[in-house]
């Protein structure tokens, strides 16, 4: 099923209730460039009353920065990305945007719904990854400032990338009270379509171009991933990876192990995988402290998979304020379905049919100690 269960919508029902989440941020946005097509982008700034701000463009849904406070009251910006929207424009790791229409890899970049065939466009070899060469990150999204936030609203053309079926996609970025940056995907479609949607934000506590992030300690509450091939395509095993150097599910730095002689690790020449997690619910997902900062990151998410990446490709990139972001400069917590769903029917199913409305909410909430 594509729905949130019952509970799951009394819970977001609640939270946008709840004194965190009522008028908790200003919202001011700026015409922050034009695309090549001559295409107006804006840039929204989010901030609540605490001094958080998060800056988010309609080219793509980029978050662009996310400012935090450490343990003594300073606030870094703490996604990786670019100081204007030339970056965004050109080709670049998606540093913090919506992805879709298919977020991860879909093996042979083919899938059937009801016995019919569709060939998306391969853009990673033979298969398909992240939406294709014009996925949700190259779109200007219709914008309009919200409480507390922004909603961004894109309908995708029957065909796209391949992709059956005119999609209507809206995602909303809130900053609440408590310091969370809330992420609300919502969609329809007139066929039956398959859809995974994620943000691609690269993270560094510490604060973008402080360097590596090996020393952040990271805890994932589940002992499951989905296990790949070497070209990371999902073989349809859920395996269990305690006491291995994927084992989470007691803090460890990212660093300690990432060098492991161990098969999964050296097919991602690193982390770059989907762990599976429990229920349908808002639940949490991951949680990672930078020690030096005291910066906390808490992640929790409606959906049944988050994929850890540790930038394993990162190549001398140019970023913010004349920074260059290298190999593991950034990791990401990808909240998601797993990876090549359309072709594995065991996996929780991706179908999104006439009808019916995705939703999925994910929140990325911080704090320091």
């Amino acid at each position: 099923m594509r729905f949130p269960a019952l509970s799951t919508l009394l819970l977001l029902l609640m939270s946008i209730a709840s004194p965190s989440h009522a008028a908790s941020a200003s919202v001011e946005s700026v015409t922050w460039g034009k695309t090549s097509a001559g295409e107006e982008v804006k840039l929204f700034t989010l901030r609540n009353a605490n001094g958080m701000e998060a800056k988010i463009t309609n080219w793509g849904g980029y978050i662009v920065s996310l400012k935090v406070a450490d343990k003594n009251g300073k606030f870094a910006d703490v996604v990786l990305g670019f100081d204007s929207l030339e970056g965004y424009l050109a080709k670049n790791p998606f540093f913090g945007c919506i992805t879709g229409r298919y977020a991860n890899r879909i093996g042979g970049a083919k899938f059937k719904i009801d016995g019919t065939e569709y060939q998306v466009t391969p853009n990673s070899g033979k298969n398909h990854i992240h939406g294709g060469k014009l996925g949700f990150d190259k779109k200007v999204w219709a914008a309009k400032e919200i409480a507390d936030g922004v909603e961004l609203s894109y309908t995708s053309a029957d065909g796209e990338e391949g992709f059956p079926g005119t999609l209507k996609c809206t995602v909303t970025y809130t900053l609440t009270k408590d310091n969370g940056l809330q992420i609300d995907y919502q969609a329809t479609t007139d066929k039956p379509t398959v859809l995974n949607l994620t943000n691609h934000a690269y993270f560094n506590l510490a604060g973008e171009g402080s360097g590596d992030i090996l020393g952040h300690e990271l805890t994932i509450p589940t002992d499951q991933i989905t296990a790949t091939d070497d070209a990371l395509i999902t073989t349809g095993e859920i395996v269990s990876i305690i006491g291995t150097p994927l084992d989470f599910t007691t803090p460890h730095t990212i660093g300690e192990r990432i060098g492991a002689d161990f098969k999964p690790l050296i097919q991602g020449i690193g982390y770059d995988h989907n762990y599976v997690l429990s229920g349908s619910d808002l639940k949490l997902a991951a949680t990672v402290k930078e020690p030096k900062s005291g910066r906390l990151m808490t992640v929790r998410t409606t959906e049944p998979g988050v994929q850890l990446y540790t930038g394993n490709h990162l190549k001398e990139v140019n970023g913010k304020g004349g920074h260059v972001y290298k190999t593991r400069h950034g990791f990401c917590l990808e909240t998601q379905h797993y990876p090549d769903s359309p072709n594995k029917p065991e996996f929780p199913s991706v179908t999104l049919r006439p009808g019916e409305t995705f939703q999925s909410t994910t929140i990325y909430q911080f704090s320091a100690e």
